[in-house]
C-alpha cells in the first residue's frame, strides 16, 4: 500500500480556471503529463485518442478562429466575442484530447471512456507535478464547424479541453456524494 498516492488522491481537486495564472509545465514536464496520461485503459490498444497541445501564441490564434465559428452561428455581444477569442488565454498550456473512435470490434463505448480516462490522468499527473489543472469540455464538443477548425476528422470529437497552470489559491472541497446512495454490494 502507498499512503503518499492514497492521500494524493484523496486531496486532489480542480481548480477553476478563472484562478489560473503562468508557469505552466515545461517541456519536460509537458511530456511526462502526457506519457502518463496515455497510460490509461485501452482495449486492444486502439490509442483511440490524440492531444492537441495549445501554448504561447497559438491560444491566441486558436482562440480567435473559433470566435469566428460561433459567431457565425450565434449572435454573440462584444464581450462575448472578446471571451470566446480569450478563452485559451486564461492558462499557460491547454491539452485539448481528441476522442478517435475507430470502427472495431472493441465498442466505441469502450474507446471513448479510454480518452476520458486520458483526460483525467492528465488532471492527476498535472496535480502531481504542482500543477493546477481543470477538465472543460464547452461548445465545442461534437459541433461540426468547430471540429472542422481544430482539425479534427469526421469521426473525432473533443473530449476535453484541460487547462493547466499555476495557482496560489487552494481550492475548497466539494460536496461528495454519500456512497450509501451510490453503491450496491452484490457479495454473499
Amino acid at each position: 500500500m502507498s499512503q503518499a498516492v492514497l492521500d494524493f488522491m484523496h486531496n486532489r481537486r480542480s481548480v477553476l480556471i478563472k484562478n489560473m495564472t503562468a508557469p505552466g509545465p515545461d517541456t519536460s514536464q509537458l511530456a511526462d503529463i502526457l506519457t502518463i496520461a496515455s497510460r490509461v485503459p485501452d482495449h486492444r490498444k486502439l490509442e483511440p485518442w490524440r492531444f492537441l497541445v495549445i501554448q504561447g501564441d497559438a491560444r491566441a490564434r486558436l482562440g480567435q478562429v473559433l470566435a469566428e465559428v460561433k459567431g457565425k452561428q450565434q449572435a454573440l455581444e462584444p464581450e462575448q466575442l472578446l471571451a470566446e477569442q480569450q478563452t485559451f488565454l486564461r492558462a499557460p498550456v491547454v491539452v485539448a484530447v481528441v476522442a478517435s473512435p475507430i470502427e472495431h470490434k472493441t465498442p466505441r463505448t469502450e474507446q471513448i471512456l479510454s480518452a476520458g480516462a486520458v483526460c483525467q490522468h492528465i488532471n492527476i499527473a498535472a496535480a502531481a507535478h504542482g500543477f493546477a489543472s481543470q477538465w472543460v469540455t464547452g461548445w465545442t464538443f461534437e459541433n461540426p464547424e468547430a471540429e472542422a477548425a481544430l482539425g479534427l476528422s469526421e469521426y473525432e470529437f473533443i473530449a476535453g479541453y484541460l487547462y493547466i497552470g499555476s495557482s496560489e489559491e487552494q481550492p475548497s472541497d466539494r460536496k461528495r456524494p454519500d456512497l450509501t446512495d451510490k453503491v450496491t454490494w452484490l457479495s454473499d
